[in-house]
């Protein structure tokens, strides 16, 4: 690896700090300067100027003298009047650039805008687009002017945690009304949504940051990537249809009745929207009950079940208690001994020869549980219950248990 080169460290301008990405972006700023964020070790953070609309507006001339990298996320989106979507998304943005003018700082700077600036399609007539399109337009504008490096992203939909429901994000709705037990109307379940999660979008501004950023041009309403392009752009989103992503919702709300996980691969729509969805719980569905299967010996109890990687349990056993004794043609698991001490014994189907592994909390291990192996678990103890959390490599299935009674 070569050699991490530090350098001095950057005062940054979020303007549109308290919006959705602003507050994002500000948070994993933050984890960088207070050094919880140790990814990013060439990028050293000074002071974050965070600007909104209740911002004093004399902080503005103090923040652009001092700022090393400027993100401008301020915008409108849903004002009471047309005539709101100029004065936001064009008049702040001359205020910004006229004041860095001022004080000679031809520091970066990044235009969020959006793809409705393409006017293309259903965007053609779009107000907010064309106040968009000309706040690019005076962005390039005093790139050309200044020589300064000016950065202008057009957005797709985006989504994501700490994102506004019922404002201009449908993932954010459906994520909210999901986790609230409100309905969600789609009126075409094939229509299809460029998403871009909140994570790749701060990601790609942290590129941008040290000097990383992704280019890009456009054809019609898709990002084509390239060295050379005009526009910036956040390498990785997901094309996903609205019954797609209405769908994945009712799986992760059904989560915590069936125990199933479905499949979330690494960098996968679905793991994302988990995320998001998760965090629009109310509190009275933050915890939830399982199921546990109690008798005379102890507990037994279901954790979680997972599409392709079967499942986990826990076992709770009384003082003195031996549970198992059975064996399985196929199916195998890991017992992991987490607090007590026990005695784990397998013995091969036809043979007399038993294996004994002593476990306790005090040295966790785990153990495999053989197929074709009948296996026991003993708690040892006379007065402490014996805890296992066990791992089978798939669901039980009540119509194919393979689960066949025998003592050890």
């Amino acid at each position: 690896m070569g050699e991490v080169i530090k350098v001095a460290a950057m005062n940054i301008l979020v303007t549109g700090a308290k919006g959705f990405v602003g507050k994002n972006l500000c948070a994993a700023l933050a984890n960088i300067r207070d050094n919880k964020d140790r990814t990013r070790p060439a990028l050293t953070i000074g002071e974050i100027f965070p600007y909104d609309i209740d911002t004093p507006p004399e902080l503005l001339s103090e923040y652009c003298a001092k700022a090393d990298f400027v993100f401008n996320l301020a915008g409108v989106n849903r004002p009471k009047e047309q005539s709101e979507f100029i004065q936001g998304n064009f008049g702040f943005a001359s205020t910004l650039l006229e004041t860095l003018k001022r004080h000679g700082n031809t520091c970066p700077v990044m235009l969020s805008s959006s793809i409705q600036a393409t006017l293309i399609g259903r965007y053609g007539n779009s107000d907010y687009g064309k106040s968009k399109l000309a706040g690019e337009k005076l962005f390039f504008d005093y790139a050309a002017d200044t020589g300064a490096k000016v950065l202008v992203y057009r957005f797709p939909n985006l989504f994501g945690k700490w994102c506004r429901p019922n404002y201009n994000s449908a993932v954010a709705t459906f994520c909210h009304n999901m986790a609230n037990d409100l309905p969600i109307t789609v009126n075409d379940r094939a229509t299809e949504l460029e998403l871009l999660y909140i994570d790749d979008l701060v990601s790609e501004l942290l590129d941008a940051l040290e000097g990383r950023e992704h280019h890009c041009e456009f054809d019609g309403l898709n990002t084509v990537l390239c060295p050379e392009g005009k526009f910036c752009g956040a390498p990785v989103t997901h094309h996903v249809t609205l019954g797609e992503i209405v769908d994945l919702l009712a799986a992760f709300k059904a989560q915590p009745e069936t125990l199933l996980m479905p499949e979330i691969p690494t960098g996968s729509f679905a793991k994302k929207l988990y995320s998001t969805y998760l965090s629009y719980l109310p509190r009275e569905k933050v915890a939830f009950p399982l199921k546990m299967n109690v008798d005379d010996r102890g507990s037994f109890t279901e954790l979680l079940k997972t599409a392709g990687c079967g499942q986990f349990s826990v076992n709770i056993s009384k003082p003195g208690i031996t549970k198992g004794q059975h064996w399985h043609q196929s199916k195998w698991e890991i017992f992991i001994v987490v607090s007590g001490h026990g005695l784990i014994q397998e013995r091969r189907i036809g043979t007399e020869e038993v294996l004994n592994f002593e476990v306790s909390g005090e040295k966790i291990e785990a153990v495999h549980m053989l197929p074709g192996y009948t296996h026991n678990i003993i708690n040892l103890s006379d007065s402490e219950p014996l805890v296992t959390l066990m791992w089978a490599n798939e669901p039980f299935d009540p119509n194919h248990p393979d689960t066949f009674g025998e003592t050890v």
